[in-house]
Parts: structure tokens; C-alpha cells; sequence
């Protein structure tokens, strides 16, 4: 069951659309779908109509950002966390605002098909238009399981300058060996290699959206030398940094 975002303009006015007696069976639905078992999903402010059903009470869920104050004052038993794109918990997934509806349709299809949402993501990143899609994708798989989810959290937090993998699992409470055999099990990757594909995934993003040179954003994603994240693009994109900051398919 998705729930979009409503065309209202205010938080008021949102509040009083979940409120109203004309608007009743849709939290209604939802608490009935939810007990059947239905996986359910809201993009921005149609999260409001889910947290007003209870589903979401107990529950870690995010909104559009600048609805975020009024929804903690209706709903304080939802954990929410406004300054994700993206929440998965449990059978209920929730977005944010604008391009978080293109990340909660390719959540939705992942839980279902990780080598199509794959192919979705890959070809998204061919148009005009930046998504936070573009680096999504990893964190979408890492929501398989705690430790690759939180893997994922410690190699963004240290892009720019990484420490080594054992360090890594250190900090995660966990061996080495460990974080090997969960990622591949997990993702089918070693660490080393979903460490590249995040950097990679926000060094697509940052060419997108910045008017960042390469030597910029190589350093930025833990690249000393650019021609390192130009053969890394080439052979795991099948593309060049060019390309991708234009949205074509030329090779340079």
C-alpha cells in the first residue's frame, strides 16, 4: 500500500486534511493492510496519514523536512529522523520530500528485486535531472542487515580519509573476518569493493550537482589521484568522469 504526498502547502492545513472525517478511511486502510500483513510505504507528507493510523508508533520513519516540527508534535511515538531520504523499518518504508519519492518507488522495487532496482538506478543517473538516487543505492542494500547498514554509516562518515577496514570492524564490535563474510553474503561485495561502489556512488552525485573539479571530488571521496577514480568510473561504470557529469555516454 503507497501513500503519496498531498498537494497541501501548509502544516496546518496537512494536519486538518489527516484530521477530517472525509479523509478517516485512509488511516483506516492502512491499519487494516498493515494487519493483514502488507508491506506499506508514504512519500512526504503522506507519512502524516500513516503515523495517524498508530502503524508507525515505535517505529523509526521520516517526512519532508520542513513538516518534520509539526509531525513530532502530533506523533511523539514515531521515531523520527527528518534528515533521512529514506527509512526502512520493518514491512514499512517511508520518504522525504521531492526526489525521495524516486528513492521510496526504487526501495520498493529493490525489496523485491536488488538486480532490478540496480539496473532502475543505473539508468536514472542518464538524465538531466540529479537524484539522490544516484547514491542511494548502496544504502539500499545495506538495509539487509545491521552490520553492512552500519558499515555503510562508518565509510561515509570517513570518505575523504578512511582508515584501514580492520579499524573499521573495530569500531563495528566485530572481526575482520566478519565484516568480510557478512558483506559478501549480505551484497555479494567485499568491503573494500562497497567501500568504492559509496565512493563512487558520491562521486556521481557531487559531479551532478557541484561545479566541483575531479581533483576535488576524487580527494573529497578518499582519492589522492585522480586518474584513480577515472579507471575506477571506466571499469565499474563503463563510463568517464565526463560522461557522468553531463548525462551522455561519451568517452574521453
Amino acid at each position: 500500500m503507497l501513500l503519496p504526498a498531498v498537494g497541501l502547502e501548509s502544516v496546518d492545513r496537512i494536519t486538518a486534511s489527516v484530521r477530517s472525517d472525509a479523509n478517516a478511511w485512509v488511516p483506516a486502510l492502512a491499519r487494516e493492510a498493515h494487519a493483514t500483513g502488507a508491506e506499506l510505504a508514504a512519500a512526504c507528507t503522506g507519512s502524516f496519514f500513516l503515523a495517524e493510523s498508530g502503524v508507525l508508533d515505535g517505529r523509526r520513519a521520516t517526512t519532508s523536512w520542513w513538516a518534520g516540527s509539526a509531525f513530532r508534535t502530533r506523533y511523539p511515538k514515531v521515531h523520527l529522523d527528518d534528515s533521512r531520504t529514506l527509512v526502512h523499518d520493518g514491512s514499512v518504508t517511508t520518504a522525504g520530500a521531492a526526489f525521495a519519492h524516486i528513492d521510496l518507488a526504487l526501495s520498493v522495487v529493490h525489496r523485491h528485486s536488488p538486480t532490478l532496482a540496480d539496473t532502475v538506478a543505473r539508468h536514472l543517473l542518464i538524465g538531466d535531472r540529479p537524484s539522490q538516487a544516484a547514491f542511494a543505492a548502496p544504502t539500499l542494500l545495506a538495509q539487509a542487515d545491521p552490520v553492512v547498514a552500519a558499515f555503510e554509516r562508518w565509510a561515509r562518515n570517513h570518505m575523504s580519509d578512511p582508515p584501514s577496514l580492520r579499524t573499521a570492524a573495530q569500531t563495528l564490535g566485530i572481526s575482520e573476518r566478519t565484516l568480510q563474510r557478512t558483506t559478501q553474503s549480505v551484497i555479494g561485495m567485499s568491503p573494500l569493493d562497497f567501500l568504492q561502489e559509496i565512493r563512487l556512488d558520491e562521486a556521481t552525485f557531487l559531479l551532478r550537482t557541484t561545479s566541483l573539479s575531479p581533483d576535488a571530488i576524487a580527494d573529497r571521496v578518499g582519492y589522492r589521484n585522480t586518474s584513480t577514480l577515472r579507471n575506477l568510473v571506466r571499469r565499474r561504470r563503463g563510463t568517464t568522469l565526463r560522461a557522468l557529469r553531463q548525462g551522455g555516454t561519451d568517452q574521453d
